[in-house]
């Protein structure tokens, strides 16, 4: 993974894990690497994996069963939320972008309707 030197790793981490749920690479349900593996897995520090977890548990993308490990959630509703929320996020990041570049809101329309054609 190549970290962006602006952003701080932990949320890029925590991004890159989203994604990858939201995608369905790890799938719902599924028991997530140590905090150990995950820190070696990402190149950061263990504390950083752990911090990494916690943030995750916080939005509820996943939860620690003592003993048995870290597990992704199963709350098809969450990850549905999350996935309209990280949606909207890269749209506004485009037409922003595409704004900036002086593009009007049909402009960049149709440049979305001819994308494949």
């Amino acid at each position: 993974m190549d970290y962006k030197a602006n952003i701080p790793i932990y949320l890029q981490v925590i991004d890159d894990i989203k994604k990858r749920i939201l995608t369905g690479e790890i799938k719902l349900g599924d028991k997530l690497p140590s905090t150990r593996e995950l820190a070696v897995q990402y190149t950061v520090n263990p504390n950083t994996a752990a911090r990494i977890y916690n943030e995750l548990e916080q939005c509820g993308l996943c939860y620690t069963k003592r003993g048995l490990g870290t597990f992704v959630s199963e709350d098809v509703h969450l990850i549905d939320t999350l996935k309209a929320e990280l949606s909207s996020e890269m749209i506004e990041t485009f037409i922003s972008g595409m704004t900036s570049l002086g593009f009007s809101k049909d402009e960049i329309i149709n440049l979305i309707k001819n994308y494949h054609e």
